[in-house]
């Protein structure tokens, strides 16, 4: 069957459903077995979706919410330099390993591996070392209540990278339960028990003692999917020679490291500015809407970590006709879920919110501004993935750059005046903006259509 088929017709039969639903769950043909991998990436994003959200809420209810507000902003640092830290070797992995599968270069694709993890060690290690060392200069200028935190978050950082590492290695090999279940559903899962088991043992229930669960919990998660990875790596391709092209891959890997900055500035530059004008509590319930939201988001990524490799492949083989099918069914099966699960979390956000304490539900008239953005970025497809794969990631970068310092100035402007909806206002604005201008690039230079919306007019460019 040609890719150009996974799109489902408009008009079609009972029958037809029926057949392609079997195609789909025993995946016998190359189309079947990518949709069966985005429903599994659908699913164990799902799970892990309420398994995170969940927790979140019980560490909430537990913790309080001026606690819980420490917690959020140090994780959320975390997140931002723990993700950066492996210089994008995590993105550009997924399009250097199915290249050199395809091409027989396996000397490289082992060359490859091990260096990616070798230099996301290294370099996480070297930014903990030195942000440990710049916050025991600056202690004094700086919240008391963040001091402690933050030390002990240098101590996730390493680990952290390496599954940001790893998680994008198992995209490439298309083992999308390996990079899913560590870092979303083990993860979570550990940080519970551990807190819960440290409480139990008479520790306090504050952002110290969150962020030490976080350490277990980041630490034996990267430990176990290491393991795993190492054995199907030995499957996948045989134990030989390597061969190294380091100038080349970073060439490649800085602008996704950037990209990963900036999107991540992008969703979490509110909550950073946040914490200049108003207090954790605010920071907390401004979280937790954020949070909620974003569940809307997994869809999105579930299927981007199907068809990115799958991207790279086509562009690799020169087949121009399964990449615009491969485009036409992603963006379907990013928009529409999407919505679905927009209406369905606004319809049930209050008593969400609720969950995480009582205090928490005024964020809800702020989930409805944050849910704008989303929609406009799930309605223009997987443009960044596909940008980023067919080799225009400085095109990327440099949209997400201007938006992101589009945000950042966004924050700064409207907090002050309108606190937790300036913060949500200026999210979706610079997201959404970023969105339709990868878009337009992907139409312009690739002939490329990702939008879900007003195909009829695009023809793709031979």
């Amino acid at each position: 069957m040609g890719l150009s088929h996974m799109a489902f017709s408009e008009q079609m039969s009972v029958r037809t459903m029926a057949d392609t639903a079997m195609e789909i769950l025993r995946g016998a043909s190359e189309a079947g077995r990518h949709q069966r991998r985005a429903l599994l990436a659908f699913s164990i994003r799902l799970v892990s979706a309420a398994i995170a959200y969940f927790s979140q809420a019980l560490l909430a209810r537990w913790m309080g919410t001026f606690e819980y507000g420490v917690f959020a902003y140090v994780w959320i640092w975390i997140i931002i330099l723990g993700s950066m830290s492996n210089l994008g070797l995590n993105g550009s992995v997924q399009r250097f390993i199915p290249q050199y599968r395809e091409n027989g270069d396996l000397d490289l694709a082992r060359g490859f591996i091990r260096s990616a993890q070798l230099l996301s060690l290294a370099v996480a290690s070297a930014l903990a070392l030195t942000g440990a060392g710049l916050l025991y200069l600056i202690q004094d200028v700086i919240s008391s209540y963040y001091v402690l935190p933050l030390f002990l978050a240098a101590i996730c950082l390493p680990m952290f990278t390496l599954t940001d590492t790893q998680d994008g290695m198992s995209r490439a090999f298309s083992w999308i339960d390996l990079a899913l279940i560590p870092p979303y559903i083990m993860r979570p899962v550990l940080l519970l028990v551990v807190l819960a088991g440290a409480v139990a043992f008479g520790a306090p229930a504050n952002a110290v003692t969150a962020v030490a669960a976080a350490i277990a919990a980041v630490w034996i998660s990267a430990c176990v999917q290491n393991i795993v990875m190492r054995r199907r790596i030995r499957n996948a391709i045989a134990p030989g020679p390597i061969a190294t092209k380091i100038g080349r891959w970073l060439s490649v890997s800085i602008p996704f490291m950037l990209m990963d900055g900036f999107y991540l500035l992008l969703g979490h530059a509110d909550v950073l500015v946040l914490d200049l004008f108003r207090s954790p509590r605010d920071i907390a319930v401004y979280y937790a809407a954020l949070k909620t939201t974003s569940l809307i988001a997994f869809v999105y990524f579930a299927v981007v970590a199907v068809v990115a490799p799958r991207f790279s492949e086509l562009d690799a083989v020169g087949d121009r006709a399964g990449l615009s099918g491969l485009l036409r069914a992603s963006a379907n099966w990013i928009f529409w879920p999407s919505l679905i699960a927009a209406v369905c979390i606004l319809a049930i956000g209050w008593p969400l919110l609720w969950l995480f304490g009582p205090d928490f539900t005024r964020g809800y008239p702020v989930m409805f501004v944050l849910v704008i953005g989303m929609l406009v970025r799930a309605a223009m497809g997987p443009v960044d993935s596909l940008l980023n794969m067919l080799g225009e990631q400085k095109i990327c970068m440099a949209v997400l750059g201007v938006a992101t310092l589009a945000n950042i100035a966004l924050n700064f402007a409207l907090i002050p005046a309108y606190g937790l909806y300036g913060a949500a206002a200026a999210t979706s604005l610079s997201a959404g903006g970023a969105a339709f201008a990868l878009f337009l690039f992907a139409r312009s230079r690739l002939g490329l259509h990702t939008a879900v919306l007003g195909r009829a007019g695009a023809q793709p460019s031979g």
